[in-house]
């Protein structure tokens, strides 16, 4: 099923006789159950507003077609989404609904907050078939559920969305990335967490495997070189950093981290695993083998063997594990919610989606 208006979609989850897989590109997560329902028909650019920073897209949009528009106003998301197809090897192209509905929030979250941060305004059909509309083209406050933040993350289990819309943000003029190679999860997180501290406004802190501790600023030139002078010197005890300042390299480093591009191609589970930035350097050490670390050393990908359960490793460490890819039966994909937590989805889910039809299985 691939409704190409939000009334057909309407239509279409109303007379559904039962689970519906909702899928834009196919390449974020896990697979949910049921008969696939896709969104790629409800395509397009409905309002973009350079001056006002402000965008209004259908749910079904490219990513990528977003993406160039924007660039060519010299605007950007300012989340820094990533395309998650190459690492779990499908074939689809990333849509816009498919990054709300996974809050999906690159490296640029640490300076720039996540996806639903810059999301103002939603519209989605709901399980019983119905329209719902949140929030507009300006930031404002809402009363009762602020369905905004709500369905960011939701992973399309509270509601299809048609439309979505953004703050934007003016692309800087300059930008530079600090390398320092050679560095330990432990001293690479030290690194990290200096630059993040200090008053130049980083907006970017990463570790890569086979290249190297990477911090990044933007803004003005003048700015830049001397927040690079000032940095240089902050993190001279963590060694030498080479300075990478053409723009379209540095950009390939970031979108390495941002899309796991080290796990592309190669056998085993790939985890995504969020923790508070100083467990970082034990969770790569609990796990082995080759870790990506970003946000500071709060996100952590991790390339598993594959049907072995990386949370088991991990107990007594405070936050939460996803297999993105892989699969086994014993193994959910999305970590158990507390039972507070647990109540609170179900309530939610029960008030959006009564029929349980939307995304089954999903987080």
């Amino acid at each position: 099923m691939r409704p190409t208006s939000e009334d057909d979609l309407a239509a279409l989850v109303r007379s559904a006789p039962g689970p519906l897989r909702v899928q834009g590109g196919g390449t974020r997560g896990p697979l949910a159950e049921g008969d696939l329902l896709e969104t790629g028909g409800l395509s397009g650019i409905v309002l973009y507003e350079p001056a006002a920073l402000t965008l209004v897209v259908r749910a079904g949009t490219p990513l990528a077609e977003v993406q160039a528009a924007l660039a060519a106003e010299g605007q950007r998301l300012p989340f820094e989404p990533g395309e998650m197809g190459g690492l779990l090897a499908r074939p689809g192209a990333s849509t816009i609904g498919g990054v709300v509905a996974t809050n999906a929030s690159g490296p640029r979250r640490v300076q720039a907050g996540a996806c639903r941060d810059s999301l103002i305004g939603v519209r989605f059909v709901d399980g019983r078939g119905t329209v719902v509309k949140n929030g507009g083209r300006v930031m404002k406050n809402v009363t009762g559920y602020d369905l905004v933040k709500l369905l960011a993350g939701s992973h399309g289990t509270l509601g299809v969305l048609t439309e979505v819309a953004f703050k934007l943000q003016p692309i800087p003029p300059a930008t530079a990335t600090l390398i320092l190679p050679d560095l330990t999860p432990a001293r690479a997180v030290a690194a990290m967490s200096a630059a993040l501290g200090s008053p130049f406004d980083v907006t970017g802190a990463a570790h890569l495997p086979g290249t190297g501790t990477l911090i990044r600023l933007e803004g003005l030139a003048a700015s830049i070189a001397y927040r690079v002078d000032r940095l240089l010197v902050a993190l001279a005890p963590f060694g030498q950093a080479v300075v990478e300042r053409d723009p379209a390299a540095a950009a390939a480093l970031w979108q390495s981290v941002r899309d796991g591009a080290p796990f592309q191609g190669r056998e085993g589970d790939v985890w995504r695993i969020s923790v508070r930035p100083s467990d970082g350097p034990e969770v790569a050490a609990r796990l082995g083998g080759e870790v990506v670390m970003d946000w500071g050393g709060g996100l952590i990908w991790a390339l598993y063997p594959a049907g072995m359960d990386a949370r088991a490793q991990l107990a007594g460490i405070a936050g939460h594990a996803t297999r993105v890819r892989g699969a086994s039966p014993d193994i959910p994909a999305f970590p158990p919610e507390p039972a507070p937590v647990a109540a609170l989805t179900a309530a939610l889910r029960a008030q959006f989606d009564p029929r349980g039809i939307l995304n089954a299985g999903r987080g």
